[in-house]
């Protein structure tokens, strides 16, 4: 535990104190506007069904804009893309609480969630690429890279734990739309000290950088070779070089990033058929209340394993572990199909959620090794819209299940996409044949 402490405390070493707090406020409002806004339009409408609508439209903005803000935050930087993001996204919220106050109709309800979610400033994955292209500057290994990813999954998972609570809080004390006005302060406050962090400097824009070489490239096997470069244009007398305002040619994605993504998605769909079995177990045992403890208690033990993930020894390697996850998430989940009582629910989840921070966190780290280094912010914010949109679809479908079938219904669903994951580890060479970053993949001054 000593040597963990101590990785940890040179991790925050590379940000200093104030980033890693601004950013966890800052990503609280993502946890926070789904339950809100489902909370909120339930007792302003008084309809389940466009509560659901709403919160069902916000998590498909998310899922689409997502992978876009990443991208632009890699073109143009991250300073003015999350400060325009925080700032429209604390519209687009505000705009969202003000229509269903109102009472308005179900069409803007759902246009005011979609803009909420596909708003969202991205501030979990972009403070996950900052940290990296920290980490890489000031040549740090790769157990201290591991380290940095396993801090950031855990902040993750207290956001996710405290966001709900806080909304939970609010709709019992007051009002729905408190917490909502909560996450809008957090989001322009919050958000704009993150994106004016000094540190956001140390990530250059790549719209400002030369195209890529073959040896830019990170490969993770025969499969994953990028594509040969386009040949460089003829300079004429005056020019040399690519023509003025013509963009750098994008890298290529490997191949093996799309199953990482496909095991995000899979992770969503465990989260959200677990929410639709805890809630459908909790509501036939007549203690409906139970159920965002329950889910809360998972989320604290799984923040618990992600900080434990430093002690895991370097020589056990990114795929190893991934394969170890799926295998700990498939027979962690089988023993949901016999839970009937609240005190066995309460401990089954409990060590389920030992396993979900080591496959989050491996699968972030998997990615930061295999893409290129212009691609990161886009990449780490795809894998975050993969769990969110994998939650949504799978707690609507999961939510029928359960309401047809009972519990064991949602749980059979969770179990499913346990095994999956296990055998996409067990099949992809993601990482297998891992070849050091060069130098010009790396951050200026990183040395690497």
């Amino acid at each position: 535990m000593t040597v963990a402490m101590a990785t940890y405390r040179r991790v925050l070493a590379l940000t200093g104190p104030l980033l890693p707090a601004v950013s966890f406020l800052g990503r609280l409002p993502t946890a926070m506007c789904q339950l809100g806004s489902l909370l909120l339009v339930a007792r302003t409408s008084g309809s389940l069904a466009t509560a659901g609508l709403v919160a069902g439209a916000l998590a498909a903005g998310q899922t689409v804009g997502g992978p876009l803000l990443g991208r632009l935050a890699d073109r143009h930087g991250q300073r003015t893309v999350v400060l325009a993001a925080c700032w429209f996204d604390a519209l687009a919220v505000a705009a969202l609480v003000a229509a269903a106050l109102a009472r308005t109709g179900t069409p803007l309800l759902v246009l005011a969630g979609l803009l909420a979610g596909a708003g969202v400033p991205q501030i979990g994955p972009l403070a996950r690429t900052r940290l990296v292209a920290l980490a890489r500057r000031a040549r740090a290994d790769d157990r201290l890279i591991n380290t940095a990813l396993s801090f950031e999954g855990t902040l993750d998972e207290m956001s996710f734990v405290l966001g709900p609570a806080l909304v939970g809080l609010s709709a019992t004390v007051a009002h729905p739309a408190v917490a909502l006005f909560l996450a809008v302060l957090l989001l322009a406050v919050c958000g704009s000290a993150f994106a004016l962090h000094p540190t956001a400097a140390v990530l250059p824009p790549s719209a400002a950088a030369p195209s890529p070489t073959p040896a830019d490239a990170r490969s993770a096997g025969p499969s994953d070779a990028p594509a040969a470069p386009a040949p460089p244009a003829p300079a004429s007398a005056g020019h040399r070089g690519p023509a003025r305002g013509a963009r750098p040619a994008r890298a290529r994605m490997p191949r093996a990033v799309h199953g990482l993504r496909v095991s995000m998605a899979l992770q969503g769909v465990l989260f959200g058929a677990c929410q639709a079995g805890i809630t459908a177990l909790t509501a036939r045992l007549h203690q409906p209340a139970q159920a965002g403890l329950v889910y809360a208690a998972m989320g604290v033990m799984s923040a618990v394993a992600g900080v434990l993930l430093a002690l895991v020894p370097a020589r056990i390697t990114l795929p190893a572990r991934w394969r170890a996850a799926g295998a700990a998430l498939v027979v962690l989940s089988v023993p949901l199909w016999w839970v009937r009582s609240l005190g066995a629910l309460y401990l089954v989840v409990v060590v389920l959620g030992v396993a979900f921070a080591p496959h989050l966190i491996t699968v972030f780290g998997l990615t930061e090794r295999l893409v290129p280094a212009g691609r990161l912010a886009e990449s780490m914010a795809f894998l975050t819209s993969a769990v969110v949109g994998g939650q949504a679809l799978s707690l609507a479908a999961s939510g029928r299940l359960a309401e047809a079938h009972g519990p064991a219904a949602a749980f059979a669903v969770a179990v499913g996409a346990a095994v999956l994951i296990c055998a996409l580890a067990a099949g992809s060479r993601a990482g297998t044949s891992a070849v050091p970053m060069p130098a010009a993949a790396a951050p200026a001054g990183s040395g690497r």
